[in-house]
């Protein structure tokens, strides 16, 4: 059986930001950071609730609650292999993934491998199963403003029986 998900998650950019600004895993320099209950690493975020999604079990907020002081500042990394146990459990593998990234500045570009790799890792995954794109929002709206940066993600998975 073949399933697919999809999510996106959005996380605010702030000069005050004791968090420094990290996208699937990778610390990208920058004068801002996020603002979040965990480490705010909305790739990581929307790649694990579209895992989530796939199987029907619900959002992020199910399994790994803003309110609970354990995930305060947690590594977002730790959330992704949580939920990828969730899905070998069921007997379930990814067979890609496809992710956007919404952010008008820092340009992203010389980060997008070191990302690819870093998913490609985590997941255990080829490199060339998992797709990262970035784009701006052309000055529109929050992300536009440099006030927020969002990830989309899809993912397809399959049954391994």
């Amino acid at each position: 059986m073949i399933r697919i998900g999809f999510s996106e998650d959005i996380h605010r950019l702030e000069d005050t930001s004791s968090k420094p600004l990290i996208l699937g895993g990778v610390k990208i320099p920058f004068e801002k950071g996020l603002i979040a209950h965990s480490d705010g690493d909305c790739l990581f975020h929307a790649l694990a609730e579209a895992l989530l999604g796939s199987l029907a079990l619900g959002d992020l907020g199910t399994f790994f609650p803003d309110t609970d002081p354990k995930y305060e500042s947690y590594d977002s990394e730790l959330i992704l292999i949580d939920v990828l146990n969730m899905v070998k459990a069921r007997n379930y593998r990814i067979n890609n993934v496809d992710i956007n990234i919404v952010l008008e500045k820092p340009k992203l570009k010389d980060y997008i491998l070191k990302i690819r790799t870093n998913v490609s890792r985590v997941l255990n995954l080829p490199l060339e199963r998992v797709s990262i794109k970035a784009q701006t929002n052309e000055k529109l709206d929050s992300l536009g403003e440099n006030k927020a940066v969002k990830a989309t993600a899809i993912v397809l998975i399959e049954s391994e029986d």
